[in-house]
């Protein structure tokens, strides 16, 4: 759903960005609350990843596919804030570096694809939790449905935001009928890569899961023959146990990027090459007649391949692995940063002495 340069007029991208920009700002401040020493660097293997399954398109329809968005993967993975983050760099580093959504449209492809899939799949995650049984399994089905729901949310954004800026003349109705259509297969498939990588995480280490916080019961003790919860010095004690795995996250890291590189340096090679959902609506709909050349379309890695290496699967491959680097490295440094404000920010608190 990658928004090319040339479909919203520069007054609606303008405002996009600058909503964008503020959705980014507020996520920069709430990702503080969500990352410590453990999940700062799994946020920037969580971008990595979104940036290597994104590029595995797969069919959904006659001619039409689609890929992962992310955004209720990285909600559920590291929490809304962070994943707003984790999305959006995934998508600057795929309009600078690979010609893949136009550089004026970046505003808008981080509202429609990062802040609606997120704010979408955590209101419906954090909605079905409240019914479900707090159960892990709970966690992957909630994060099913949350997924399963943002794709087609982002597909109608888009259509909002096409219905005041588009540049051209199409019925919006004939375009939100297309959009939403389509984006409801895709969905699925999003749903099912969400659950499953979900669900392969929570398996091996739910105390890195950040939609799975807090399913552990509080710790009970029986005094008088009545139950009551355990003062706070005996749930740190026995806190080990409820978080059962707990420790380095280097396996779960090194285990991430290698399958993130595969995925993006192989496995890539075969995704189906047919048109996603937004680029088979534009071709169909006329929506593309003021689509304009990227201003990184003569970028080394355009198109997702390396320049001057003739053979394709190569070529694509080693796009993929670049790719796949840079974005763990460039989310890795941002988590990190904020990380160490969160620790700046209560350092004095926790020095401070009270006044009496």
């Amino acid at each position: 759903m990658h928004v090319p340069d040339g479909f919203i007029n520069a007054p609606v991208s303008v405002a996009a960005g600058v909503a964008a920009a503020a959705a980014v700002a507020v996520s920069l401040r709430g990702a503080r609350r969500e990352l410590d020493e453990r999940t700062a660097p799994l946020a920037g293997l969580v971008a990595a990843f979104i940036f290597a399954v994104q590029m595995l398109n797969f069919p959904v329809a006659a001619g039409t596919s689609g890929h992962l968005l992310g955004g209720a993967l990285a909600a559920i993975l590291v929490g809304p804030y962070t994943g707003v983050l984790c999305v959006s760099v995934v998508l600057l580093m795929q309009g600078i570096l690979f010609a893949d959504g136009g550089l004026t449209a970046l505003g808008v492809n981080v509202t429609v694809m990062g802040v609606v899939t997120v704010v979408t799949a955590h209101l419906v995650f954090r909605g079905l939790l409240r019914v479900l049984p707090p159960t892990r399994r709970s966690v992957t089905v909630a994060g099913f449905v949350a997924a399963l729901l943002s794709v087609p949310a982002a597909a109608a954004a888009f259509t909002a935001v096409y219905a005041v800026g588009g540049t051209t003349d199409v019925p919006l109705g004939k375009v939100l009928t297309a959009m939403v259509g389509v984006h409801v297969l895709i969905g699925i498939g999003e749903a099912l890569i969400t659950a499953a990588t979900v669900g392969a995480v929570i398996a091996v280490r739910p105390d890195l899961v950040h939609g799975a916080r807090g399913l552990t019961a509080p710790l009970k003790l029986r005094v008088d023959g009545v139950l009551v919860d355990a003062p706070a010095a005996a749930t740190t004690a026995t806190a080990p146990a409820a978080g059962a795995g707990a420790g380095s996250t280097k396996k779960v890291w090194v285990t991430g990027l290698v399958t993130a590189l595969v995925l993006a340096g192989f496995v890539s090679f075969y995704a189906s090459a047919d048109p996603d959902g937004l680029e088979k609506v534009a071709a169909d709909n006329g929506i593309d007649e003021k689509a304009e050349e990227h201003a990184a379309a003569g970028s080394p890695l355009a198109d997702y391949g390396v320049k001057d290496v003739d053979d394709a699967r190569l070529s694509g491959g080693l796009a993929g692995v670049i790719g796949v680097g840079v974005t763990v490295v460039a989310g890795t440094g941002i988590f990190w940063a904020v990380r160490r404000r969160r620790t700046e920010d209560l350092t004095p608190a926790a020095t401070s002495t009270p006044v009496a």
